[in-house]
């Protein structure tokens, strides 16, 4: 069975950072893309960033280009984002995400991200 299981949103004020954890298992995680969307109050999903099979290559959303950065531990079975300059519009629950299909179909439950101004 696949989990993933997202940790460490928080409060933060802006320009502050977080670190987010993505901790999969029940599937061959070196092998997987893994994916982290966000949804802020009242808006629809953002795809945030993707890390491609086995991580070589890393892609970004331009609302978050040159302050957040993907990365996984394949040894740990882990994904992480890390957010820097955090702005208060950062504010989302954000999700990391896996599948064989345009890397989604397996969803975390999510972790809050409030930014305050």
């Amino acid at each position: 069975e696949v989990q993933l299981v997202e940790s460490g949103g928080g409060l933060v004020q802006a320009g502050g950072s977080l670190r987010l954890s993505c901790a999969a298992s029940g599937f061959t995680f070196r092998n997987a893309c893994m994916r982290w969307a966000r949804q802020a109050p009242g808006k629809g999903l953002e795809w945030v960033s993707t890390s491609s099979t086995g991580g070589d290559i890393t892609s970004y959303a331009d609302s978050v280009k040159g302050r957040f950065t993907i990365s996984r531990d394949n040894a740990n079975n882990t994904v992480y984002l890390q957010m820097n300059s955090l702005k208060p519009e950062d504010t989302a629950v954000c999700y990391c995400a896996t599948g064989e299909i345009e890397c989604i179909g397996y969803w975390g439950q999510g972790t809050q991200v409030t930014v305050s101004s």
